[in-house]
C-alpha cells in the first residue's frame, strides 16, 4: 500500500532504508559518504515543510520502499528556464522486496506529487557504479542530461 506521511509522523520512519541507502553510498563513493543516523526531528522537518515529503510503501505497517522528494524551482539566472523540477533527494525499496515493481510505483508516486506542486519535470542523480539503478531509472523514462565532475582539492 503506497501512503503520503508527510503532516503527521509515520509510526514506523525508514530508518532501516537509510541504513541500507547510505550502506550503499559508502561502497560506492567511500570518500562522501557514511552511516548516520535520522532522528525524529529529521522527519518531522520534512513533514512541515509544504514543499517536501516522503512517500512509502508498506506492507502490514513496515515501510518497505520509500521515496524522499522536493520541489526545487530552477535558480534565477538569465539563461535558465523558469522552471520547477520534482527531486528524487532519496530512493530505496528493501533488497529483499525490489524487482517486485515498489521502486516503479514509488517513481510514479513522486511523478504524481510534482504534478500537484506544479513541477515541471522529474531529476534525480544515481551513482555512475550503480549498474542496476541506473537500468531501473531508465526503465522508469529517465535518461542523463549532465554529468557532474569533481576533482580532490
Amino acid at each position: 500500500m503506497l501512503k503520503k506521511i508527510g503532516g503527521r509522523k509515520y509510526h514506523s520512519p525508514p530508518q532501516n532504508l537509510y541504513f541500507e541507502l547510505e550502506t550503499d553510498g559508502v561502497k560506492y563513493q567511500l570518500e562522501h559518504f557514511i552511516v548516520g543516523y535520522r532522528s525524529d526531528d529529521f522527519f518531522e522537518s520534512i513533514f512541515q515543510n509544504d514543499n517536501q515529503d516522503i512517500l512509502v510503501v508498506d506492507a502490514d505497517g513496515t515501510v518497505i520502499g520509500f521515496s524522499h522528494v522536493i520541489i526545487l524551482k530552477q535558480k534565477n539566472i538569465a539563461c535558465l528556464k523558469p522552471e520547477t523540477a520534482i527531486y528524487i533527494q532519496d530512493l530505496d525499496v528493501l533488497e529483499c522486496e525490489r524487482n517486485k515493481g515498489i521502486g516503479t510505483l514509488l517513481i510514479k508516486a513522486s511523478k504524481e506529487y510534482g504534478k500537484t506542486k506544479g513541477a515541471d519535470f522529474i531529476r534525480t542523480q544515481v551513482f555512475p557504479q550503480n549498474v542496476d539503478g541506473m537500468r531501473f531509472y531508465e526503465r522508469n523514462g529517465f535518461c542523463e542530461m549532465m554529468k557532474t565532475i569533481e576533482s580532490q582539492l
